[in-house]
């Protein structure tokens, strides 16, 4: 059995651990026959050139790594199918020809729900009480193709973003490795999905965590609210702002971007500094703000924040 795999960040590594450790035919030898992911970026001050943690994986075990579809399609690797988890870009349907059994993608939501690239923030900052992950054989639409498998997950009161991604692609890679012989064998019946009820999300950028200042005041004070708020990385929604939306939106940006806000820090101060919010919890129907950063400084408590700014005022 020969695996293409497809994917870029450290929390898809158990699905490649799992399906290099369950299928390993010999010493020394690995059934991913290749990986396909990101290519290496500048990142910090120093602008050092960092590659994705599947880049690494593969180069600690001597498979080889391509950075885009188009390379993997020049080096005419065979395999039998292969696993997508998290790659980052479309796989043209070039591609997806290429393997007899098709390409399996794991996606953490109940599709048709929350298609695209933000599943795990929507249903954090829509404030569902579960979510899962759909194993689909890819077509040429994002998300688009016939179910495989599906498994539902509770949402805990405090889970994060990283807290509830790294739960659910723990349970998918065994959910995968459970299902690919009788999936090879032609034993499992695919389902196709409900297409009139897909609703979809976008890519998370950097900005996205903006909390309105006065939305912000008016939680801290527990104060009613009034409007519409859109999140930007679910299309099509908005909801009504609301100190629990707002610290849901909080633990759905976590660990990055992160949520953030503008403030002054005294109320004659004309210059508004950037606020993270990195850290709050509920207090009845007030919002509690535990751990702040102000631009260019370490991170804080909300008491000492206002101990050292004790004027502030939101923008």
């Amino acid at each position: 059995m020969k695996i293409v795999f497809f994917g870029t960040p450290d929390y898809v590594l158990p699905i490649l651990n799992s399906l290099h450790k369950a299928n390993i035919s010999g010493p020394g030898e690995s059934p991913i026959a290749a990986v396909v992911t990101q290519g290496p970026k500048r990142a910090g001050r120093k602008q050092i050139l960092s590659y994705s943690p599947v880049d690494s994986w593969a180069h600690k075990r001597k498979i080889p790594i391509f950075h885009s579809g188009k390379e993997f399609l020049e080096a005419e690797i065979k395999a039998d199918f292969g696993v997508l988890a998290a790659y980052g870009e479309v796989i043209p349907s070039t591609v997806i020809k290429l393997f007899p059994h098709g390409i399996l993608n794991i996606h953490p939501s109940i599709l048709p729900k929350y298609r695209g690239a933000s599943p795990v923030q929507a249903a954090l900052a829509e404030g569902d009480r579960a979510t899962g992950v759909t194993i689909i054989k890819i077509d040429e639409r994002v998300d688009h193709g016939p179910i495989v498998s599906q498994f539902t997950e509770d949402i805990l009161p405090r889970d994060s973003l990283g807290t509830l991604r790294e739960r659910l692609f723990a349970r998918a890679a065994e959910a995968l490795t459970s299902l690919i012989k009788p999936y090879l064998k032609g034993k499992i019946k695919l389902r196709e999905q409900n297409h009139g009820e897909a609703t979809y999300t976008t890519l998370v950028e950097k900005g996205d965590g903006f909390i309105p200042p006065e939305y912000l005041g008016t939680a801290l004070q527990g104060d009613s609210f009034k409007g519409e708020w859109k999140i930007p990385f679910i299309k099509d929604f908005s909801q009504k702002p609301s100190a629990g939306a707002i610290e849901r939106f909080i633990r759905s940006l976590d660990p990055w971007p992160g949520a953030w806000t503008l403030l002054r820090l005294s109320a004659s101060e004309g210059q508004a500094k950037r606020l993270k919010i990195l850290k709050a919890h509920l207090d009845g129907e007030k919002l509690v703000l535990d751990e702040v950063q102000l631009e260019g400084k370490n991170p804080v408590s909300w008491k000492e924040f206002l101990a050292g700014y004790p004027k502030v005022a939101f923008a």
